[in-house]
């Protein structure tokens, strides 16, 4: 170990090549997750909101008003 740090020491342009080849690839593994991250949450949206359209017509093309098709439910999921 000591000799490590003496290699170090006496090189130094390796020592800050090499914690600047460290620091980019963990500050663009960082700024992937925060893309993916943010990716997922654009996604859960717009699936959310695909739903909530899809309901709708669900409910429309039945025919039966909204309090209605929640008594059905209901009764459905408590059997």
């Amino acid at each position: 170990m000591t000799a490590l740090i003496v290699f170090l020491l006496e090189h130094a342009g390796i020592a800050l090549a090499a914690l600047g080849a460290i620091a980019t690839v963990v500050a663009a593994g960082w700024g992937n997750l925060r893309g993916a991250k943010r990716e997922r949450n654009k996604q859960a949206v717009k699936d959310a909101a695909a739903a909530t359209e899809a309901q709708k017509i669900d409910d429309a093309v039945a025919g039966r008003t909204l309090d209605d098709n929640r008594g059905r439910l209901g009764r459905w999921s408590k059997s």
